[in-house]
C-alpha cells in the first residue's frame, strides 16, 4: 500500500479558492422589523483580489429621522428617485449567489436582508455567513486596538478606504479588514473555508479543563463570583440558576473575549444562593461596587454617580454635584455621567436666563457684566441690573423645569429642535435633544427616587413561579430583606418575619435614597411589574400626572432608535 500524505486541499475548499461578498447596509435605523434599508454596498473578493462591486441607494419607502443623515449623510432627495428594496434585493442576491457573505457586525446587515426577503416575499438563500466583528475577536489583541470596531480595525490593517457610514466604503474597508484577519488565522493554522468557520466556535482545552469550577454548584437564583488563585474578585454575575450559568463560560456559547481572559484567570467559582430574583439583582450590584471586579464593565462605580443642584443663595446658580446635602437646595438626578450632567445644565440654560457665572454675588458689590449679559442670555445680576426679586422669579421658573412640572419649556426645548431639523442644522438639532433627553431622564429620575426615600418601610409581594410567594422589604428606597412562602402556606407569619429581620436603614435626604439609585431603581422596576402587590407601605408612594414621566414617554420612541443606530455605528 502506498501512503500519500494528505495535502490542505483534503480539508475542505482552501481560502484563495473562496468566493467572499463583502457587504454593508445603511438603514434608518436599528429594528429590521421597523426600519428601511437605505444603501446597498457590496464588494466580491476573490484570492485577494476584488472582481466585482455593486451599490446602490434604496428608498426606504418613509422619512430618514434627521439623525441618520447626520451619521450617514443620506438625505430623502437623495433617495427619493432611488429604486425600492423590491428591486434591489434580486440584484444584490444574484450578485451573492454562490459566495461567502462577509459582515462587519453581521447580525444586523443579515437580519436586515432577511427582513427585506421576507418583505418581498422571497425565500432566503442558504448562504454561509462570516462576521469579522466576531473573527478580530479572536485573533486582534486588547493592547492593539481600543475595540473592534470598523475604523479601529481598518486602521490596524491600513486599509485603502476610510469607513464613513457609507455602505461601499465600509465594505472596501471591510474587505481589507477581511484580508488581514484572513492572514493572522493562517499563521494559526487556518487554510480552509471550513477550518475559518469553525474557528470561533472552538472551545479551548484549557477552557474545557476549567469545566470542573461549576462542579457542586446549586440550581437556584443567586449570584456567582469568579475569582483568581489569590482570592481576588474577578466577575460577578447573576442567575435563575447559577450551576447552568457558570457551566455555560465553558462552552463555545460564550463568546466575549474578555470572557475568555477572565476563565483563563479563574480558579474557583463562589455562589450566593438568594431567596428572590430582585435579592440576586441587588447583592449583584453591591458586589460589583465592593469589589469592582477588572471584567464587569457596569456598575463597578455607583459612587461617581452626579447630582444638579440649583444652590441657595441671593443669585442661585446651577451646580454639579457628588451628593445631595441637607442645605434646603433643590436637587435632580442622579446623573451616570458628567456629561449628561452638564447637557441637563446645558438644557436649562437653552431656555432660561439663569446666570452662569461660578462666583457668589452679592446685590451689594455689583461687578462687570460678562458676555452672555451683553447676548442677552442672563439678566445680569452681577452688575445690578437684575434685583433679587426679578431673578427669584427665572429661579422659581428653573426650579420647576428641572423638577418637570414646566411642560411650556420642555415644549420650547423641543420646538427649538424642530427649527433647527427643518433649517437642516441636523448637529445643533442633535445637541439639544441630547441636552432635553438628559433633562427629562433625570427630572423623572428624582421623582421616582424622592417618594421611595421618603417610604420608612415598603413590604410587597408576588407569586412564585414555583406556588407560594416572594416578598421583599423595601426601606428608604433599599432593599432590606427578602424571603419566599411555600405553596399553599399562609404567607403571613413569613411577612412578619422578614419584617423583624429585615436590615435597619437609616433616614436619606431626600431624593437620594439609602442604595444607589441603580438599586432603588431595580427595586422601583420589581414594584411596578405585573402581579405584584403592596402588602403595607409606611408613608405615600405617589409619582406626578404629566410630570417629567410624561414628556419621556413622548421622548423615548425616538431616542430609543437613535441609540440601536449609535450601537450598530459604534461596532462598525
Amino acid at each position: 500500500m502506498v501512503m500519500v500524505q494528505g495535502t490542505f486541499d483534503d480539508l475542505g475548499t482552501p481560502l484563495p479558492e473562496v468566493t467572499f461578498v463583502v457587504v454593508d447596509l445603511e438603514t434608518t435605523g436599528g429594528s429590521p422589523h421597523e426600519c428601511g434599508i437605505t444603501e446597498v454596498g457590496a464588494v466580491k473578493v476573490r484570492g485577494g483580489e476584488v472582481v466585482g462591486e455593486l451599490q446602490t441607494l434604496v428608498n426606504p419607502g418613509a422619512p430618514i429621522p434627521a439623525f441618520i443623515s447626520v451619521l450617514t449623510g443620506i438625505t430623502d432627495a437623495m433617495v427619493a428617485d432611488a429604486p425600492p428594496i423590491e428591486t434591489v434585493l434580486p440584484q444584490f442576491l444574484e450578485f451573492a449567489s454562490g459566495s461567502v457573505l462577509v459582515a462587519h457586525n453581521a447580525r444586523f446587515d443579515v437580519s436586515f436582508l432577511k427582513a427585506a426577503a421576507q418583505r418581498c416575499d422571497r425565500e432566503w438563500p442558504p448562504l454561509q455567513v462570516l462576521d469579522t466583528v466576531h473573527l478580530a475577536r479572536q485573533v486582534v489583541r486588547r493592547d492593539e486596538v481600543p475595540n473592534h470596531r470598523l475604523g479601529s480595525l481598518a486602521r490596524l490593517f491600513h486599509a485603502t478606504t476610510t469607513p464613513d457610514h457609507r455602505a461601499l466604503h465600509d465594505a472596501r474597508a471591510t474587505v481589507d479588514v477581511l484580508h488581514g484577519l484572513i492572514e493572522r488565522v493562517g499563521n494559526l493554522g487556518v487554510h480552509s473555508l471550513e477550518e475559518l468557520l469553525d474557528y470561533t466556535a472552538r472551545v479551548s482545552p484549557h477552557r474545557r479543563r476549567k469545566r470542573h469550577l461549576a462542579d457542586g454548584l446549586p440550581d437556584a437564583p443567586g449570584v456567582y463570583l469568579f475569582k483568581d488563585g489569590q482570592g481576588r474578585v474577578l466577575y460577578v454575575g447573576t442567575s435563575v440558576s447559577i450551576r447552568t450559568r457558570v457551566r455555560s463560560y465553558f462552552t463555545a456559547s460564550e463568546h466575549r473575549r474578555r470572557m475568555g481572559e477572565m476563565v483563563r484567570l479563574a480558579e474557583s467559582v463562589s455562589p450566593v444562593v438568594c431567596a428572590t430574583t430582585l435579592e440576586a439583582e441587588v447583592r449583584e450590584l453591591r458586589l460589583i461596587a465592593e469589589h469592582k471586579p477588572r471584567y464587569n464593565r457596569r456598575s463597578r462605580h455607583p459612587e461617581k454617580a452626579l447630582w444638579v443642584k440649583l444652590t441657595v443663595e441671593p443669585f442661585p446658580r446651577l451646580s454639579i454635584v457628588r451628593r445631595v446635602a441637607d442645605d434646603g437646595a433643590r436637587y435632580v438626578g442622579p446623573f451616570g455621567s458628567r456629561q449628561a450632567a452638564e447637557a441637563a445644565v446645558a438644557a436649562v440654560h437653552e431656555v432660561l436666563p439663569l446666570r452662569q457665572c461660578t462666583e457668589r454675588l452679592s446685590p451689594a458689590r455689583p461687578r462687570p457684566a460678562c458676555a452672555l449679559a451683553e447676548m442677552g442670555r442672563c439678566g445680569a445680576p452681577c452688575t445690578g441690573a437684575q434685583g433679587v426679586d426679578d431673578y427669584a422669579a427665572v429661579v422659581d421658573r428653573a426650579a420647576l423645569l428641572l423638577a418637570g412640572d414646566r411642560r411650556d419649556l420642555l415644549v420650547a426645548l423641543r420646538e427649538r429642535m424642530a427649527r433647527l431639523s427643518e433649517a437642516e442644522r441636523f448637529e445643533d438639532a442633535q445637541t439639544v435633544r441630547d441636552r432635553l433627553v438628559a433633562l427629562v431622564r433625570g427630572a423623572t429620575r428624582s421623582q421616582r427616587l424622592d417618594p421611595l426615600a421618603r417610604i420608612a418601610e415598603l413590604v410587597a409581594a408576588r407569586r412564585s413561579p414555583t406556588g407560594g410567594w416572594e416578598v421583599v422589604c423595601v426601606r428608604h428606597g433599599r432593599l432590606a430583606g427578602s424571603t419566599t412562602s411555600p405553596r399553599g402556606a399562609d404567607p403571613m407569619p413569613y411577612i412578619q418575619a422578614l419584617r423583624a429581620s429585615a436590615e435597619v436603614v437609616a433616614p436619606p435626604v431626600p431624593p437620594a435614597t439609602a442604595a444607589t439609585a441603580e438599586e432603588s431603581e431595580k427595586v422601583l422596576r420589581w414594584l411596578e411589574s405585573p402581579g405584584v402587590r403592596v402588602v403595607d407601605v409606611d408613608g405615600d408612594w405617589t409619582c406626578p400626572v404629566g410630570g417629567a414621566a410624561a414628556v419621556r414617554e413622548e421622548l423615548e420612541p425616538l431616542e430609543t432608535s437613535r441609540r440601536r443606530t449609535a450601537g450598530f455605528a459604534g461596532a462598525r
